[in-house]
């Protein structure tokens, strides 16, 4: 999805009920039927894993499972997993569960994923679960609940990681790394943007009264745009899927505020350029190139008024339903003329 959203005026709205879970929900979690002896998962061809009712063994190697249905099944035993008690229900860290299966680690993610919690830490590493919806959660009134605080006193979130980040590089002096990974349409894309507010939102330096100029934690944001534009498209997966790698370095000074950012590394498919499956796309760039939003584009670029003329760029979909390229054409457009403005 592109990461665009337009501003909107008022207060922020409050986060809290993406973040928290209430009293209500944990009790109940809490009055959730438990058998320490006989709750466990299996293995299910629908769900992945459901939760059964132990009821013996089969000799070293086979156990037999009583199904939700009613049924009963025999399975390995490494192929079941005990459940953990209901006071892990929704827990924060996966790391702390008492029994660290598989299923349970899934049914964790799942729970909070529809409490709409889409953050879960597991030891070091944060979890996040794309809604494919946009919550609340990025706003300043977020940012200051995270702010200064350490990683156990606030709920799971990027923000968590990127203040622990931030107060390590100001105590320790030393550079900090933060890896974003995961499979197409996880979210990369959007969190490393959230990533980069974070610390132009907290290295931010103060406007003088009446001042218009361009600042530098308004210009890190600003390249996001084009960084898309020219290095995100359209794949069978992903209608606004990364096809760069990048490194990016943000410079801070002694006191905390931004100096400076740049990438160091920049990784393009090149063969997206001249080759699209039908059912995919090239660079976003080309099609808004071609959309005649900013009316001289076309002219200065000597552009023809069809984008069939031009074959490297037509194989596969020129119009993507979730993609406004006008939209994003006038986005990218303000973003060279806020960064050329410096």
């Amino acid at each position: 999805m592109p990461g665009h959203v337009k501003k909107t005026t008022g207060p922020d709205p409050d986060p809290s009920e993406f973040l928290f879970i209430s009293r209500e929900q944990k009790m109940k979690d809490q009055a959730k039927p438990y058998d320490p002896k006989k709750s466990f998962w299996c293995p299910d061809p629908n769900e992945g894993f459901v939760e059964c009712q132990l009821q013996g063994a089969k000799g070293d190697k086979l156990v037999t499972v009583k199904l939700p249905s009613g049924e009963t099944k025999d399975f390995k035993k490494e192929q079941v997993g005990q459940v953990n008690p209901p006071k892990y229900e929704k827990c924060e860290d996966v790391s702390n569960l008492t029994f660290l299966n598989d299923p349970s680690v899934f049914y964790v993610l799942k729970s909070r994923y529809q409490a709409r919690l889409i953050y879960t830490y597991s030891g070091l590493f944060c979890i996040a679960v794309n809604p494919y919806k946009r919550y609340p959660i990025y706003t300043n009134r977020t940012v200051k609940i995270y702010q200064g605080k350490r990683r156990n006193e606030v709920p799971p979130h990027l923000f968590a990681i990127c203040d622990g980040a931030y107060a390590n590089m100001m105590q320790d002096r030393q550079n900090q790394s933060m890896l974003i990974t995961g499979e197409s349409g996880a979210g990369k894309t959007e969190n490393t943007k959230k990533v980069l507010s974070y610390f132009a939102n907290v290295g931010a330096t103060e406007k003088k009264e009446g001042e218009k100029k361009q600042n530098l934690e308004d210009q890190i944001i600003q390249t996001n745009p084009i960084l898309e534009a020219y290095g995100n498209a359209k794949t069978t997966r992903n209608d606004n899927s990364s096809r760069f790698g990048k490194f990016i370095r943000v410079h801070f000074a002694p006191n905390g505020k931004l100096s400076g950012a740049d990438i160091e590394v920049y990784l393009l498919e090149k063969a997206r350029v001249i080759s699209q499956s039908p059912a995919e796309r090239g660079y976003h760039i080309f099609y808004q190139l071609m959309c005649d939003q900013i009316d001289y584009i076309k002219k200065i670029c000597l552009l023809s008024d069809d984008i069939y003329d031009y074959h490297y760029e037509s194989q596969g979909k020129v119009t993507v339903p979730s993609i406004d390229d006008k939209e994003d054409m006038q986005f990218t457009h303000v973003s060279w003329q806020h960064i050329d403005a410096q």
